[in-house]
């Protein structure tokens, strides 16, 4: 009989904590409060967590084997934009934090933080030409660009001066609110469910393995990174030690693909290249002993946090999973039904053993090196 166990974890309290993410402002640069967060929700389970210069934090859940060990990789940070200068009637012009479409983000509204700090300002995106009572066909007929994007600030201002008045100034971060809705039918749609319904699995999966007492085969980190949208994800926060490495992120739900929104998917490969072939095997493996729904899929056009890692040179078995989201960067949709089953996996990854005992090593002889044709171990 296994004894991994699946069964402590907490749906509402994922879907709880998601919210509460999905409410913290975080774009690429600005990430302070989203990790302040994560550490006192962590601090509270009684996980020891600590942070890098850079503000990537680092939860450390012990093990029998505490070397060499384990990651799961997320990232808190979400796509944004950025002030890059003040229009003479006092609106803003912005630059994209990360990668995702103007068209995306027209009429979105958003918060500008200021230096000062005491307050976010709020106001909306919008398309140069804005109003179709003043240019009827000509708002459709527009092409869509982030330099013809401009922000309506929510205060009195008719010139640049009195823009500036406020405080706003040039290179001050501004986030798109995520406007999170639970529905009935358990979707949930929201802007930025890509990072952070990944951190909520992998917060819940925590929870499940402590309020279950599991004793976790192997010591693992939960490292939750602070810029993969802008492409730098794990690098300089994986240490040599670690000889398995999972990262968490949205799987794409669009024409061509294969993900769904209520299912877990395991990714074959990114952008960046295969994804290593006995590690995807062994979750793919695992979900289905254990009745998660799983699919395979493959992303040609984004990365995960895993890949600035192994580009930096990091020696580890690394995979990447994912939640359903379909229009990804944009107006995103999940189900609950996915979330579950991906907390529920890696939940049960934490309490499996390293998938060979030749990793223990960074390098070996060629005869204990594993072949290709070995079903993976699960430990079930």
């Amino acid at each position: 009989m296994s004894s991994i166990r699946i069964d402590s974890v907490d749906l509402k309290y994922v879907t709880e904590l998601l919210v509460r993410l999905l409410d913290t402002p975080s774009p690429t640069g600005r990430t302070d409060t989203v990790m302040r967060l994560i550490g006192e929700e962590l601090g509270a389970m009684g996980v020891e967590t600590e942070l890098t210069r850079r503000g990537v934090l680092i939860a450390n859940l012990p093990g029998e084997q505490t070397t060499p060990d384990r990651a799961i990789v997320v990232h808190a940070d979400t796509v944004g934009a950025i002030v890059r200068g003040i229009k003479p009637n006092g609106r803003l012009r912005i630059a994209a934090v990360g990668t995702h479409p103007a068209r995306s983000v027209e009429g979105a509204r958003v918060l500008i933080f200021t230096d000062e700090q005491e307050r976010a300002y709020t106001g909306t995106i919008l398309p140069a030409l804005a109003s179709g009572h003043a240019f009827g066909e000509g708002v459709d007929a527009q092409p869509s660009g982030w330099d013809l994007l401009e922000i309506r600030i929510d205060e009195r201002v008719e010139s640049a001066h009195d823009t500036q008045s406020l405080g706003i100034n040039i290179g001050d971060h501004v986030a798109l609110e995520s406007n999170p809705r639970v529905t009935d039918t358990g979707y949930i749609n929201a802007r930025h469910l890509d990072g952070k319904a990944g951190v909520a699995a992998a917060i819940g999966a925590v929870k499940a393995v402590v309020d279950a007492h599991a004793q976790l085969p192997v010591s693992a980190h939960l490292v939750v990174t602070v810029a993969e949208e802008v492409g730098l994800g794990a690098a300089g926060a994986i240490h040599a030690d670690i000889a398995e490495s999972v990262a968490i992120d949205n799987a794409v739900v669009a024409e061509g693909q294969i993900s769904t929104e209520t299912s877990v998917t395991v990714c074959m490969q990114d952008s960046s290249g295969p994804m290593d072939y006995h590690l995807s095997r062994k979750l793919i493996t695992l979900a289905e002993q254990l009745q998660i729904p799983v699919l395979r899929d493959v992303f040609t056009v984004y990365r995960s946090d895993l890949a600035s890692a192994l580009e930096a040179g990091a020696s580890m078995r690394a995979t990447l999973i994912g939640f359903g989201v379909d229009a990804s960067h944009g107006h995103e949709r999940t189900h609950l039904d996915g979330l579950l089953g991906l907390t529920q996996l890696i939940t049960a990854y934490l309490q499996t053993p390293l998938m060979f005992s030749s990793d223990e090593v960074p390098m070996g002889p060629v005869e204990e090196f594993p072949t290709q044709d070995e079903p993976p171990e699960t430990g079930l």
